[in-house]
């Protein structure tokens, strides 16, 4: 049987075809074999002549050479068909690796592209006060904001909605992802009065 494929990749049906090819091989020795038996349990070395040298009346002669040969013949494909099935095994072992590597790849890439792909800010903090609420969360001055609370790129509108948002949830912590030199921050700010202005400052 010819190399499966060729030029191209070897496939698990390939695989397959030459296991079921060598099963195949394998039932006709086992008949050949049975056919031997049947024939006086004259097996691959017995002699097939008498005492005398001439041909044994008691076994179809003919017949015991036919399955002999036949057997020696298909020996030599089952050999040659084990060597095609492991070097396809090893194939296709091989490819099922390099596939596994370049999905690995593949993934790799996918994730630092996701990460050079930074939300949307919809606003940039240019000021905070020493002291004050903002000041005390870890907010600085040019965190450029893409989450405040229920407040994104997508609704946002003017500060009003930020404004809302704080007298809302005075004395609660806030959720707060800000983009500070092109990586993501989350920020926890909890709006509450001191002695400054607002709630944040």
């Amino acid at each position: 049987m010819a190399e499966p494929g060729g030029g191209r990749p070897v496939t698990v049906s390939d695989v397959q075809q030459l296991v079921r090819r060598k099963d195949e091989i394998e039932a006709q020795i086992k008949a050949y074999y049975e056919l031997l038996e049947g024939q006086k349990g004259v097996g691959m070395h017995e002699p097939l002549v008498d005492a005398e040298g001439f041909p044994r009346a008691d076994i179809d002669v003919y017949q015991v050479r036919t399955a002999r040969h036949n057997i020696i013949c298909l020996q030599n494909d089952h050999k040659a068909l084990m060597k095609q099935v492991e070097e396809a095994l090893h194939k296709l072992h091989a490819r099922e690796k390099e596939k596994h590597a370049k999905d690995e790849a593949e993934a790799l890439a996918e994730a630092m592209s996701q990460n050079q792909s930074l939300p949307q800010a919809f606003a940039k903090v240019n000021a905070v006060t020493p002291g004050s609420p903002a000041s005390v969360s870890g907010l600085q001055v040019d965190d450029e904001i893409v989450e405040f609370g229920s407040v994104n790129a997508n609704n946002f509108q003017n500060l009003q909605n930020i404004a809302t948002v704080v007298q809302h949830s005075e004395g609660r912590p806030l959720s707060v992802t800000v983009i500070r030199g092109g990586r993501r921050v989350h920020v926890g700010l909890t709006p509450k009065r001191w002695a400054g202005k607002g709630l944040l400052g």
